[in-house]
């Protein structure tokens, strides 16, 4: 009798080890990444790095809690809920404010449905005590499609007396930088610099690095974040629409806001999927509002009820002044 028990508690553990398994590696699906290394970075940069969690599942998957193994980096969660195709983000904000030196740290995120599991993401960085940037980022915000925007940028430096910046490198042909002549006060050493995002920058975000080369033998180089938001003359939003789930005879109503500095009209809707109706708002107006209504059918026997569709709004703005928006759902019995 003992012994069957015995066997039964050690069948039990090993069944619930493997369906722990299962969930863990579930969790991991939903991120396209796990690991980002800030490299070097000075005193007081905001420096931040968003892991995006895509439910690629047709269940809605809630997160639970976030936490850090470390001070040094605090998690942000941007969206609990996510249903099937939402993104959301967790990101991890590197503190360089209060902390020096090399820091490494371990981001728990907690996934309590449908399944439990907990995803590790690992992030980390050295973080220089002598050189201090103010303000502690480049962040350009949301810039007009075809407007220059310049953001200045001091660095300042305390150590050797001959130390000075080389070169600064970044990978974005739309971002320049103009950097002023060095000012030296005894072992302080000034830069100002010129941040520039280039009126010729698409639609969309920036995110870029610059790469900061130095003549320090032990510490050649540290990094700036850069980041802007490119914004089309018109826009629309939602850019991502969850329908959830669609009882079969049924109909969801939702509406679509799209709007432009400039008064426009709405010239049409394309939509593949003609389960989807819209009414078309009229007349010239700078906000437009375009209700819709979804009915969920079946299209055959072969449709498992799970769709994503682009749904493309044109305007009398001209052929490059449409936008875009995707809805996901699914249509059950």
């Amino acid at each position: 009798m003992i012994y069957r028990i015995i066997v039964a508690a050690i069948a039990c553990t090993v069944l619930t080890s493997v369906s722990t398994a299962q969930a863990e590696q579930w969790g991991q699906k939903l991120f396209s990444e796990t690991h980002h290394h800030f490299g070097t970075v000075s005193r007081n940069a905001k420096t931040e790095h968003s892991f995006v969690i895509e439910n690629c599942f047709e269940e809605d998957v809630h997160i639970a809690a976030v936490r850090s193994s470390c001070g040094c980096t605090h998690p942000v969660l941007t969206k609990k809920t996510l249903k099937s195709w939402e993104k959301g983000e967790v990101i991890a904000q590197f503190n360089t404010r209060s902390f020096i030196g090399t820091k490494t740290a371990e981001i728990t995120v907690v996934i309590d449905r449908p399944y439990y599991a907990e995803v590790k993401l690992t992030v980390g960085g050295t973080i220089r005590s002598d050189i201090v940037v103010e303000p502690g980022e480049v962040r350009f915000g949301d810039i007009e499609l075809g407007v220059k925007k310049v953001l200045d940028l001091k660095i300042s430096y305390a150590g050797r007396r001959d130390w000075k910046i080389l070169d600064i490198r970044g990978n974005s042909e739309y971002i320049e930088v103009r950097l002023d002549p060095i000012q030296r006060n005894g072992s302080q050493t000034n830069y100002l610099l010129h941040i520039t995002a280039k009126d010729n920058a698409p639609v969309g975000d920036i995110l870029d690095e610059l790469i900061v080369l130095t003549n320090d033998e032990k510490n050649e180089q540290f990094t700036l974040p850069v980041n802007a938001r490119v914004i089309p003359p018109v826009s629309i939003s939602p850019t991502f629409v969850a329908l959830g789930d669609v009882g079969e005879g049924k109909s969801v109503q939702n509406r679509l806001l799209v709007r432009s500095k400039k008064p426009f009209s709405i010239t049409s809707v394309d939509c593949l999927d003609g389960r989807f109706v819209f009414k078309l708002p009229q007349g010239l107006k700078t906000v437009h509002v375009i209700p819709f209504s979804f009915t969920g059918d079946l299209i055959d026997d072969q449709d498992t009820g799970s769709l994503k569709q682009k749904i493309i709004v044109k305007t009398s703005l001209g052929a490059d002044m449409s936008v875009e928006v995707t809805v996901a759902g699914r249509v059950v019995h």
